[in-house]
């Protein structure tokens, strides 16, 4: 693989991220079309997952003839809502197709391969690291697996993970790569304890970033979430909310329906195999990039029971002292300085990124 090859893949990758967690089923793809080492063209998934990014690139009025096309998964190549992408590859004259991911749909798996080979169409593909994660929510979708999990949480340079006195721990720099990294999930994964004492929004509070805020889970056993809160009364329409319950109570029920909480009822939630059925459902129902936002008691139980496959950790550069709390114990954030740390500036705070590759 040459230089050149390397950054245009690393590029494709890049602008493959612009939409993840915000293509429905379809994964989020990335593409270039390059003639002559020059970029001519280029696209990305479109929210909902349609139209394709190899159909965006190649749609516009240019001569893509002997081109290479730069795609940062393998091209789809069955009929569904859509042609396939194969057919207007092919169309084009496209010379080569570079791909570092093989797509593990069992409709589309390989089958680009022999599709270009009968078209006389070189194919390249340059394997990753199994550790880049961009697909593995995606690929979950084929397996017989809870959905894909991912975790954050903020803590202060003394290990407390609740402010006593204020809302926040870490600063607005920290909470403005939170709400970036909440762009990249269709579901964030919450309890009613959580959302009571934060009254948090859980959005996506960056400008133009504002419709890819999640759909929110709330996790309330026995239907103790406020009625006042600014998820209920600010409510985001492009988003869905959902509540996980094994109350019957009617009369809060009936209140949280007509606030547009779509209502999920379950006999228990208490041992292991609830949760995974109750994961499951969510995949079902199209909820498969998740990202949980707790304390430390649901963290802690989806780390024991290997649910997470990645956790960030926002680290304050202020110490709480007696202002700071923990509920339960803050084990899985002590060791934080041997966790990668992440390279961006958050003025003094610090990010932090455990993998752990459970699901």
């Amino acid at each position: 693989m040459s230089q050149n090859q390397s950054n245009f893949i690393k590029l494709a990758i890049e602008k493959a991220k612009h939409n993840l967690g915000n293509t429905g089923d379809n994964p989020s793809v990335g593409c270039l079309v390059v003639k002559n080492n020059s970029i001519i063209s280029s696209a990305t998934t479109s929210k909902n997952g349609r139209p394709h990014a190899e159909y965006l690139a190649l749609s516009r009025k240019k001569n893509f003839s002997n081109a290479n096309l730069y795609i940062s998964l393998e091209p789809c190549s069955h009929y569904g809502k859509t042609p396939p992408c194969t057919n207007i590859i092919s169309k084009k004259k496209i010379k080569k197709v570079i791909f570092p991911f093989i797509d593990k749909n069992p409709i589309t798996e390989k089958k680009s391969f022999n599709i270009f080979k009968k078209k006389k169409i070189k194919v390249l593909y340059l394997k990753r690291n199994n550790q880049d994660t961009l697909y593995k929510s995606y690929f979950n979708q084929f397996l017989n697996k809870i959905p894909y999990i991912d975790a954050k949480i903020a803590f202060s340079k003394d290990l407390f993970t609740i402010n006593k006195k204020n809302k926040w721990i870490t600063n607005i720099h920290s909470r403005n790569r939170g709400h970036l990294l909440r762009s990249q999930y269709n579901c964030i994964i919450t309890t009613y304890k959580t959302i009571n004492k934060d009254n948090s929004m859980f959005d996506c509070r960056i400008e133009g970033l504002e419709k890819k805020s999640p759909d929110i889970v709330i996790f309330d056993r026995n239907l103790n979430l406020s009625k006042n809160l600014r998820i209920i009364t600010n409510k985001i329409p492009s988003r869905k909310l959902y509540i996980v319950t094994t109350s019957n109570n009617k009369n809060k029920i009936q209140y949280f329906k007509k606030k547009g909480f779509n209502m999920i009822f379950f006999k228990s939630m208490k041992t292991v195999e609830d949760y995974k059925k109750i994961l499951m459902y969510l995949k079902k129902i199209r909820l498969h990039r998740i990202l949980l936002e707790s304390g430390l008691g649901l963290l802690n139980f989806f780390i024991k029971n290997k649910f997470i496959n990645s956790l960030y950790l926002f680290k304050s550069n202020k110490k709480l002292n007696s202002n700071g709390k923990n509920n339960y114990t803050n084990k899985i954030i002590k060791n934080y300085n041997s966790k990668k740390k992440i390279k961006v500036n958050l003025y003094g705070d610090e990010l932090f990124k455990l993998t752990l590759n459970y699901v």
